[in-house]
């Protein structure tokens, strides 16, 4: 029943959830492998925890696959959007019963290969310092600003993962963005920002 994987991988999310919901290993390799990564990535930005985050992201991911069968490609959300929002909601979930957590300093954060160790390192202080002020922040302008300047989407997604109007959304970021401005503008010169 699989497809031709080359093929399969040049589908939509949706069409690929069809498939998947139709028996096709192949489209549920490629549709997470485009998704699982971003939903990793958000929830360790948003916990602050590696481990914490992949039990998210695994979670998340075994919900979409459950919600597989009642797929409509035609449907409101996209599958990332419908991911993304489980895994803000679980990360909240989990924000709460740890009473906000604090952030973990994750190793992961340090790129393999190409530059230096001293770059490395550089690199790895400031993402450090971005976690620790994202902690900082309320769960809402955390989760959107890091949606909307890590993740890379639009505010209208944003709205519709967070299910607030896209005004919300501006507001959250723009006050987000001031908050973590405020709290790394002293350590400019630590993390290498020579202005």
């Amino acid at each position: 029943m699989s497809q031709d994987l080359p093929a399969v991988s040049r589908l939509s999310d949706g069409a690929l959830m069809v498939l998947f919901a139709n028996g096709d290993p192949g489209a549920a390799r490629v549709l997470a492998a485009r998704l699982l990564p971003r939903a990793l990535g958000h929830a360790a930005r948003v916990l602050g925890d590696r481990a914490e985050a992949e039990d998210v992201a695994q979670e998340a991911m075994m919900r979409l696959w459950r919600a597989a069968p009642d797929w409509r490609q035609d449907g409101p959300a996209a599958p990332a959007t419908w991911l993304y929002r489980v895994v803000a909601n679980l990360c909240v979930d989990r924000l709460r019963r740890a009473g906000r957590m604090d952030p973990l300093e994750d190793p992961d954060h340090a790129a393999d290969g190409g530059p230096g160790i001293e770059a490395r390192m550089v690199q790895a202080d400031r993402m450090a310092a971005l976690d620790a002020a994202l902690a900082r922040l309320p769960e809402r302008q955390r989760q959107a600003v890091v949606l909307r300047h890590i993740e890379g989407l639009t505010n209208p997604e944003i709205a519709q993962i967070l299910e607030i109007g896209v005004e919300a959304v501006e507001s959250l970021t723009a006050r987000g963005k001031r908050a973590l401005t405020a709290a790394l503008a002293g350590q400019k010169e630590a993390l290498g920002y020579d202005d």
